[in-house]
């Protein structure tokens, strides 16, 4: 497979897990990653874990009841080997919640792991560069 074909796998699988997230697909989000995933999501409510598993617990419980809304863009992707890649994302998101809205932009820094022929996220951390938050 071309170094083209590899990235856009990784392009899809972002694009798998922003639709996923805001559709609450957990069973299926949860193949996107590594069963190790380290996660950060920095200054939000969902802040550090380790494990697929705590990750859709925790993200399940800050998302519960809410609209939200994903988006990553230009992506910058980086093939280190066969099995490894590294991806940065600038992000914007739109999060409803029954008690505050949330406008986020950032960046999304990714680590990849390809195991069983498909590429997985074993690590990702966002960073913000501006957090709009309203009280209702």
């Amino acid at each position: 497979m071309s170094a083209q074909d590899e990235i856009e796998q990784i392009k899809q699988l972002k694009a798998r897990y922003l639709r996923l997230l805001d559709t609450r697909q957990w069973s299926e989000w949860r193949e996107l990653f590594t069963e190790d995933v380290v996660a950060d999501y920095g200054n939000s409510q969902a802040v550090k874990t380790t494990g697929v598993d705590r990750l859709i617990e925790m993200t399940s419980a800050v998302l519960e009841g809410a609209v939200s809304v994903h988006h990553a863009h230009t992506p910058e992707i980086t093939l280190i080997d066969d099995f490894h890649a590294e991806g940065i994302w600038a992000m914007e998101d739109i999060i409803n919640a029954a008690d505050y809205d949330l406008h986020g932009f950032g960046h999304y820094y990714e680590d990849y792991f390809k195991q069983d022929d498909q590429w997985r996220i074993a690590r990702i951390k966002l960073t913000r560069l501006k957090r709009d938050v309203t009280s209702k």
